[in-house]
């Protein structure tokens, strides 16, 4: 089967997940071409396993020290270019295509008639799950941002919906040390001096803090670290918690680990900010609405949470495109969630 898979590439967490699943399609033989937009590729980093791609400009959005800026977020779109990007764009050798909430795909494949998949967290949305505030706009940007055929939402909980558990590496702890007093930060939407100041007074820990540095760093208690997958990985298993902005894969891998969690929503970003009050009602780690030292202070002092294990989910969602039945959702998702091992986790669909 030759399928589009459309990657929005202005967070890692879309590249992170969509990786894994597009590895399991090939190893089932399928041909897979990847659509990336929100992203220089040249800033990307590990790609091989997404040849062939092509990258289109698409949209993404602006922020600044820790915030979502609407006006120059609108002042930076090209809505010319983006249309010239689909109708350039020829798919009609093509079957399927998958989305993970990017745009130029899902619109390439509703031009051609061709079915999409929606894969991604942001699909989550698309039911009733627990949501910061009414906003109005927001939910219209998660709603036709990436329209597909069939939304496969993934989210901590199934909430009883057609909603899949996280799709993350299938990594263990096994093998490495966990150093207690060892924490990795990621917080890319915060100004980096604001970050040091946070966590200077906690000399007791020792901080991976991966940000935009050229190259290693160390800042007494503070190593600061160019992002490398490899590295990153390293770190986060053999760290005792994580500190990172509230989107939905690192803290993912952070649960599917057994790490201690303390996110920082993007304000104004209704995803990440509903993610903050998905994690304090799952009772999955804490969250702070600005760079708090006694937030960061109490957190430290918290024990970790037994880790969640989550199944091979993109192998899962491989073999169902295999099935061919794309309308049986439902099935899927029971699947799935059998095999994650906690009775909270039991999914009975109303």
């Amino acid at each position: 089967m030759r399928i589009i898979y459309g990657v929005q590439a202005t967070g890692n967490g879309h590249i992170t997940r969509s990786r894994e699943v597009i590895k399991a399609l090939k190893k089932r033989g399928h041909d897979v071409h990847v659509i990336f937009s929100g992203r220089d590729p040249r800033d990307l980093w590990d790609i091989d396993v997404f040849k062939p791609y092509t990258a289109f400009k698409g949209f993404t959005f602006v922020t600044r020290r820790g915030k979502l800026r609407y006006f120059p977020t609108l002042a930076q779109l090209s809505p010319i270019r983006f249309f010239r990007d689909i109708k350039a764009f020829d798919a009609s050798s093509f079957d399927l295509a998958i989305i993970d909430f990017e745009p130029v795909s899902a619109r390439i494949a509703k031009r051609y008639g061709i079915p999409s998949i929606g894969l991604g967290h942001q699909y989550a949305f698309h039911h009733r799950i627990p949501v910061a505030k009414w906003d109005p706009l927001a939910r219209m940007v998660l709603k036709y941002f990436a329209p597909v055929s069939y939304p496969i939402g993934l989210h901590w909980h199934h909430y009883n919906r057609p909603i899949l558990p996280p799709i993350v590496p299938m990594m263990t702890v096994n093998g490495h040390d966990k150093v207690n007093n060892k924490i990795v930060v990621y917080l890319p939407f915060e100004d980096q001096q604001a970050v040091i100041d946070l966590l200077w007074p906690f000399k007791h820990y020792d901080f991976d803090y991966y940000t935009s540095v050229d190259q290693p760093v160390r800042k007494g208690h503070i190593f600061l670290h160019p992002f490398s997958r490899d590295g990153f990985l390293n770190d986060l298993i053999g760290s005792s918690g994580v500190i990172c902005n509230a989107g939905f894969e690192l803290a993912s891998e952070a649960l599917h680990l057994g790490k201690k969690l303390l996110i920082r929503p993007l304000a104004g970003q209704l995803e990440q900010t509903s993610n903050a009050l998905a994690i304090e009602q799952l009772k999955l780690g804490k969250s702070m609405s600005s760079l708090d030292q006694e937030t960061v202070r109490q957190w430290l002092k918290n024990e970790a949470l037994p880790p969640v294990a989550y199944p091979d989910v993109a192998g899962a969602v491989a073999d169902w495109i295999e099935d061919g039945v794309l309308t049986d959702m439902e099935s899927l998702v029971k699947r799935v969630w059998s095999q994650v091992p906690d009775e909270r986790y039991a999914y009975d669909a109303a």
